[in-house]
């Protein structure tokens, strides 16, 4: 559901949903590569294995996905933004994949696929966009088009572990927490943590989770500083529509020589949690 909190947020694709645009969910991927590949390598996908990218956005995970399926396997992609389905699609006809990938715009609470016809689904940085109810109907019908045996794999923001240094080590999460009193989509920010809880009650079997923490110190590199500047000032803007204490001033410009991720001493970490179930193999 888009609450009028999502625009508020900034970095909107067509769908109206927060920090969904590509040039941030690029920028962001590029800033979080190894940690990605790390995460995505740890959730057990094999060779031959027919795999669906539940909301894919620009599609930057595709490559490692064809990748680790191979020649003999196959990767569909699905997202709700037209223009990021036809990104990640331009992106795969560039990207010399071994594996036969197929793109198409849709919704994750209404996926169209057939029941069962995928081996392991993996959904990442897409449920932070759901609330309660969307988030039990997707991972409805994430384990319906898994094959009994198959794995559904969700990996998404952590938001009680994003701190920033020099500065209040609570300055984001005390405004996630209080722009959380509210349903929408700070409170979805601050869920990552019980994901585990989501997919055992949807059913799935053998959940396990782990909770990745990426830090990045400075000098940060440019990739990471685009991203996380950016992020910051948003934040900042945030911050002050809102009436939030705390001191996001020096956030506000990533170009400012004082900006205090260009401080010797400048850190930034965020938290992503990885949450993988298994689909029964009975009824």
């Amino acid at each position: 559901m888009v609450t009028a909190d999502h625009a508020g947020w900034g970095y909107t694709a067509s769908t109206g949903l927060a920090f969904t645009h590509e040039e941030i969910v690029d920028q962001h991927f590029e800033a979080c590569a190894g940690h990605y590949r790390e995460a995505l390598h740890g959730v057990g996908l094999r060779p031959g294995w027919r795999v669906l990218d539940a909301g894919c956005g620009s599609g930057a995970f595709l490559p490692l996905l064809a990748e680790l399926v191979g020649p003999e396997g196959g990767v569909c992609a699905v997202d709700l933004a037209a223009e990021n389905a036809a990104r990640a699609a331009a992106r795969m006809r560039e990207h010399p994949a071994r594996a036969r990938v197929e793109v198409r715009q849709g919704s994750v609470l209404d996926l169209p696929y057939e029941d069962g016809a995928f081996d392991a689904v993996w959904c990442a940085n897409t449920t932070q966009y759901l609330d309660d109810g969307e988030l039990a109907r997707a991972l409805a019908e994430l384990r319906r088009v898994t094959r009994p045996g198959g794995l559904v794999a969700v990996k998404d923001v952590d938001g009680t572990l994003s701190t920033v240094r020099p500065a209040d080590p609570f300055l984001i999460t005390d405004l996630f927490r209080r722009s959380a009193a509210s349903p929408g989509y700070a409170r979805q920010l601050l869920r990552g943590r019980d994901l585990y809880r989501w997919l055992r009650a949807a059913g799935l079997e053998a959940v396990r989770q782990r909770t990745v923490l990426m830090e990045h110190h400075a000098p940060l590199p440019p990739a990471a500083f685009r991203f996380y500047g950016n992020a910051c000032a948003r934040f900042a803007r945030q911050a002050a529509a809102e009436g939030a204490p705390g001191n996001w001033a020096p956030f506000l410009d990533p170009a400012d020589p004082a900006h205090p991720l260009r401080d010797p001493d400048g850190y930034i970490s965020e938290g992503n949690a990885i949450a993988i179930g298994t689909v029964p193999k009975t009824p």
